[in-house]
């Protein structure tokens, strides 16, 4: 698979008896952060820090198995990989979709992914990120506030996305110092839904682990012409993507 390295610059300054450790961001606050990490199948994926929050900044790509989009269930786990329908786990491995996107989950399969020490984010710790981006300079027109409202482009991946001419929208490449500015890289993966896969390359939803009832369960979701990400009760059969948080 293709993931990004990225590299910490580490400068020694010596003082005295010891010697102290810096890193150097690419932002110029020191908050943000980057690192990596490796899933069940042994995939590495670059993470990003964003306040006291540890996020992986790619999506999810492990497929202990993988099922055309005319199966599903809401209670059994299903994997998906965009616009692959056969059963071949290495088939499906193989597509280009699967290198750029990872997979798709319904929530069962999704509450159990992330590898160990982390773990499928709870719809509020989604709002977490929200609001520490929202409040510390990362909405699109330098506003503070208003939660998920202005976001989403400081969110976004930079690349991939349909184009928008609307202002601070993800598609638009208004704004450029906002673009993805949080390093948290969202992909617009489509999603698997009512026996078939749609909207690649215009939007991203991502499963939360907080259910609303037995049959549907809280998604966090980017579309190329919004400004906002959306919360959305989404039905638990659904194949979304995967961001894991740091325990």
């Amino acid at each position: 698979m293709k993931r990004k390295n990225r590299i910490l610059f580490i400068s020694l300054i010596i003082m005295g008896l010891g010697l102290i450790l810096t890193n150097s961001c690419t932002k110029d606050d020191d908050e943000i952060d980057t690192g990596s990490v490796s899933d069940k199948d042994g995939n590495v994926y670059s993470t990003v820090t964003i306040g006291t929050q540890t996020w992986m900044a790619e999506n999810l790509a492990y497929l202990p198995s993988v099922s055309p989009s005319s199966s599903g269930s809401q209670t059994s786990p299903y994997y998906y990989v965009y616009g692959y329908e056969g059963t071949s786990v290495s088939s499906a491995k193989a597509t280009e979709n699967y290198s750029t996107y990872g997979v798709l989950y319904n929530w069962q399969a999704a509450t159990s992914a992330c590898p160990d020490g982390w773990h499928l984010p709870t719809d509020e710790e989604w709002a977490e990120l929200e609001n520490y981006l929202a409040d510390n300079g990362y909405n699109y027109d330098g506003t503070t506030g208003g939660g998920r409202d202005k976001i989403a482009k400081a969110i976004a991946s930079d690349y991939g996305w349909i184009v928008s001419s609307k202002t601070g929208a993800v598609g638009n490449t208004d704004y450029p110092d906002k673009r993805n500015a949080s390093d948290f890289t969202a992909l617009p993966g489509g999603y698997r839904g009512y026996n078939d896969f749609y909207y690649v390359g215009n939007y991203g939803l991502w499963w939360s682990a907080t259910e609303g009832d037995a049959t549907f369960a809280w998604s966090h979701n980017i579309g190329y012409n919004g400004a906002d990400v959306s919360r959305g009760d989404s039905g638990k059969e659904g194949g979304f993507s995967v961001r894991c948080v740091k325990d």
